[in-house]
C-alpha cells in the first residue's frame, strides 16, 4: 500500500472529542478469550522480561500474561477509571494522542511498546510511531496488534474500508513513513479453534 496518505483517509465518522466518547468506563475486553489467551502467548514469547514495558492506548485490560515479570508497565489511555483497574499498570496516564500525539516520557524510556487492538483509532499515526520510536532503547520493538473489530465510528476511513491483509500493509506504511524502524514483520496469530475465533495480527518493527 505504497501511497500518500490524504487527511481524509483518517476522518472519522464521530468527529466529537475523543475524551467525550471515552469519558464512561468500560471494564469489558474488546475482543474473545480465544484471541487474548493468543495475544499472551505472542508476548511471553518475545518480550524481554524485567524490563520497562509502555501498553499504549491502553484500557482496563492489557492482555500481558498473568504476572508477568517486569521492572515496570505504564499505561497511556483515556479513561482514568478503565486504567486504574487494570491489574496488569505499575503506573498509568491519561493522555489523548489524537489531541496531541506528542508522548509524555523522556527519550529512550521504554524496552517495549505494545497497542493491542487500538491502531485503527490514530488520527495522527505517523506522528505517534515516531514519538514512539523517539522513547523506544535502540532495538526495542514496537508491537502493534489488531484484530477484525472496533468503535466504527471513531475508527479512521481508511481502516473501515479496507481489508484485515490490507490492514497490516497500512500499519507497515505507518512504520516506513515513520522511518528509524528495522525488520518490520507482519504475523498472524489467530486461534485455531472449532467455532468462531476474532482475528489476531500483529505488526512488529524495531527501533533501528
Amino acid at each position: 500500500m505504497e501511497m500518500p496518505l490524504s487527511p481524509a483517509y483518517f476522518t472519522r465518522i464521530d468527529e466529537t472529542d475523543d475524551r467525550l466518547f471515552y469519558a464512561e468506563p468500560r471494564i469489558v475486553t474488546h475482543i474473545d478469550d480465544n484471541a487474548i489467551s493468543a495475544i499472551q502467548a505472542f508476548f511471553n514469547q518475545v518480550l524481554p522480561p524485567n524490563s520497562a514495558i509502555l501498553d499504549l492506548m491502553s484500557s482496563a485490560f492489557s492482555h500481558l500474561p498473568d504476572g508477568f515479570p517486569a521492572q515496570r508497565i505504564v499505561g497511556l489511555g483515556l479513561n482514568a477509571t478503565e486504567l486504574q483497574a487494570n491489574p496488569a499498570l505499575d503506573e498509568y496516564v491519561v493522555h489523548d494522542l489524537n489531541a496531541n500525539p506528542i508522548l509524555p516520557f523522556a527519550d529512550a524510556e521504554f524496552a517495549v511498546v505494545v497497542m493491542t487492538v487500538s491502531v485503527q483509532y490514530l488520527t495522527r499515526p505517523i506522528e505517534v510511531f515516531r514519538e514512539v520510536h523517539r522513547i523506544l532503547q535502540p532495538g526495542g520493538p514496537f508491537i502493534v496488534i489488531f484484530s477484525n473489530r472496533m468503535f466504527p465510528t471513531k475508527a479512521v476511513y481508511i481502516w473501515r474500508v479496507t481489508s484485515d491483509m490490507q490492514h497490516a500493509e497500512l500499519v507497515q506504511l505507518y512504520f516506513h513513513l515513520a522511518e528509524g524502524y528495522e525488520r518490520v514483520t507482519v504475523l498472524e496469530r489467530t486461534p485455531q479453534v472449532n467455532g468462531y475465533t476474532d482475528a489476531v495480527y500483529i505488526v512488529m518493527g524495531h527501533k533501528r
